[in-house]
């Protein structure tokens, strides 16, 4: 069985969230998408707290919206794992990337839906 290189309890926790921290700031720096995802959330995070009427609503516009940036995460993963195997075309890797795509679009989607569900019905 492994050990994680000594990596045991806490100091394990710590290595992990530096890690995670590491792939925020280099999503962060490399994929503009992320950026743009983050700064829209600055204003929808306290507006979908102020518009919620419930803890469940308040939690389906807030996580709806978080949604996104750790779909857009997994793309970017994605996307440099199969640019790290090579820059050349293949039919693969552009499906590989298409789909991830496909993920961050659908989660946007899934927000927006949400948004309008519960928000259209108190316009009217």
């Amino acid at each position: 069985m492994a050990n994680n290189g000594g990596n045991l309890g806490w100091r394990r926790v710590v290595r992990a969230f530096g890690y995670s921290m590491k792939g925020f700031r280099a999503c962060y720096e490399l994929e503009e998408a992320f950026r743009q995802e983050l700064f829209l959330l600055i204003p929808l995070v306290p507006l979908g707290l102020w518009l919620g009427e419930t803890p469940v609503e308040r939690a389906l516009l807030v996580g709806s919206l978080l949604v996104v940036p750790i779909v857009e995460l997994l793309n970017s993963a994605i996307e440099a794992n199969v640019d790290r195997i090579g820059m050349e075309r293949h039919e693969l890797s552009g499906r590989a990337k298409d789909i991830a795509s496909a993920a961050v679009f659908s989660s946007i989607t899934l927000c927006v839906v949400i948004w309008a569900l519960l928000l259209v019905p108190k316009l009217f």
